[in-house]
């Protein structure tokens, strides 16, 4: 495998990382993370096999150079949620079983960490260096372990090979035309996949530029944009939650509405863009967000590509090196490409991840002859565009033998008016197995629920309107800004 790093060998001046008013060169960063690699690759090997290290990973450069590190040492990192609550970190230091903690030198680290050794991560460079000259480990061993979110039970944590994450972000700089003239501008998280692996690693990769906000405004946001495309082309990742309220401030800000319009890109995953910010965002700026698909244990599978057509609400189609299919009830693949006909994800490729950590059982019940079971219900068009309706334990809601997919009725709902936010979830119905609900924050007085049940019938069709519609202040939601649908019927 060739260097997953390579312009840290060679060392440039160029920008690497900034966070804030903190920069570093590749020049810098090689020295730092090389120094503290150097160490890491000295850590005794235990009977379990190969040495772990945790990271404390907020949104710093501290977090960035400790992962880099990790990964020119060849030692698997595990990056931990800083708002994880105490049995789940406890859960994930017991399955894990890392050597020490690195983190950065000011970090108060919970009592779960009281037993593990800690290494304080210095980012302030100690001498100029050609470039880093670390024999690079074998593509297939364990690169970082990933906790899961834990919806079904304890966190599992997901092995991803070294070849996962550099197939994953080779596939898309060849879809994006990813070169290392581009900046990454981000405000995502740094503990899972999209604030980390492509929103860090990535740029890293390419030998391009990491430009993380910190919290993200619309306002942080246009200011850095203004600056820095003058100098580079940027591609900005971000979250639905983000692009939303991007869009409530386009019509109103011309400012802002110029310095989005000067992205070279602009990409949203982690969950569905709604169809209506698609809309106000193209407007506003002449720019088509993006859209790309992936998972913690798959990395990415599929994106729009920017050399082909842009489809709002569709994920793009399979990415090199992945095959994807849908699979029906029965497992039986589902050949019509109608756009129509809806089924469970199942992919396979590159970006697969090696296993469930000390969770063989697992494992095997995530594969069917080889392709993983992503429980993601998808439809397919005759060009291979996925379009995504939700989970198929939360999205897939079957009522009065039809099965619908409950993305496209929150799409329908939110070109309403009267909706500012919504979530669409199936209830056990004694007459047609599931009726559908819809969860509406409203932008103000209230539709009826008459009102908004005829608004989807006339849009769809009339079995997918709401049965029944609750009035909410706010929807529940993670640290990504997906809707946690489950915590709506707790």
């Amino acid at each position: 495998m060739d260097a997953l790093f390579p312009a840290l060998r060679r060392a440039p001046a160029k920008t690497a990382l900034r966070f804030g008013d903190r920069a570093l060169s590749y020049g810098e960063l090689a020295d730092v993370a090389g120094s503290l690699a150097r160490e890491l690759r000295a850590l005794p090997t235990w009977s379990g096999g190969q040495p772990r290290v945790a990271v404390w990973a907020s949104s710093t450069l501290e977090t960035s150079v400790a992962v880099v590190a990790a990964l020119l040492a060849g030692v698997p990192v595990v990056p931990v949620n800083p708002k994880a609550g105490e049995r789940e970190l406890a859960h994930i230091l017991s399955d894990c079983t890392p050597s020490l903690v690195l983190c950065a030198q000011e970090t108060t680290l919970p009592a779960a960490f009281d037993d593990l050794d800690r290494k304080d991560v210095r980012v302030e460079p100690r001498q100029p260096v050609e470039g880093v000259a670390l024999d690079e480990p074998d593509a297939a061993t364990a690169g970082m372990i990933i906790y899961t979110s834990g919806t079904t039970g304890p966190p599992k944590g997901v092995v991803l090979p070294r070849r996962a994450i550099a197939g994953t972000l080779d596939a898309l700089a060849e879809a994006w035309a990813w070169t290392d003239a581009d900046v990454v501008m981000h405000a995502l998280p740094l503990f899972h996949v999209h604030g980390l692996v492509l929103g860090t690693l990535g740029p890293l990769r390419r030998g391009g530029g990491v430009y993380h906000l910190g919290r993200f405004a619309p306002s942080a946001l246009g200011a850095a944009l203004t600056e820095t495309t003058a100098e580079s082309p940027v591609m900005v990742f971000g979250v639905p939650t983000m692009y939303h309220r991007l869009a409530e401030h386009l019509d109103d800000d011309k400012d802002l509405a110029k310095a989005v319009s000067s992205a070279r890109l602009l990409v949203s995953g982690s969950a569905a863009l709604p169809l209506a910010d698609h809309e106000r965002i193209t407007r506003a700026t002449g720019q088509e967000v993006i859209e790309r698909y992936g998972m913690t244990e798959t990395l990415m599978n599929t994106s729009v590509r920017v050399d082909g057509p842009r489809r709002p609400g569709t994920v793009g189609v399979p990415l090199p090196g992945m095959d994807l299919r849908l699979v029906d009830d029965t497992g039986g693949v589902i050949d019509a490409r109608d756009g129509e006909t809806i089924g469970e994800i199942q992919v396979r490729g590159a970006s697969v991840f090696t296993e469930y950590l000390n969770r063989p059982d697992a494992t095997a019940n995530a594969f069917a002859d080889g392709w993983f079971r992503t429980g993601d219900m998808a439809t397919m068009d005759a060009e291979g565009f996925v379009r995504i309706v939700g989970r198929k334990a939360t999205d897939l809601i079957k009522s009065g033998g039809y099965k619908i997919g409950a993305g496209e009725i929150e799409n329908a709902l939110l070109e309403h008016p009267g909706v500012a936010e919504v979530a669409v979830t199936g209830e056990n119905d004694p007459d047609l197995g599931e009726r559908i609900v819809a969860w509406v924050v409203p932008t103000g007085a209230r539709p009826t629920e008459t009102e908004l049940a005829d608004h989807v019938a006339r849009l769809l069709s009339p079995h997918k309107r709401p049965r029944i519609v609750r009035f909410v202040t706010s929807l529940p939601r993670n640290e990504l800004g997906k809707v946690t649908k489950r915590a709506l019927h707790a």
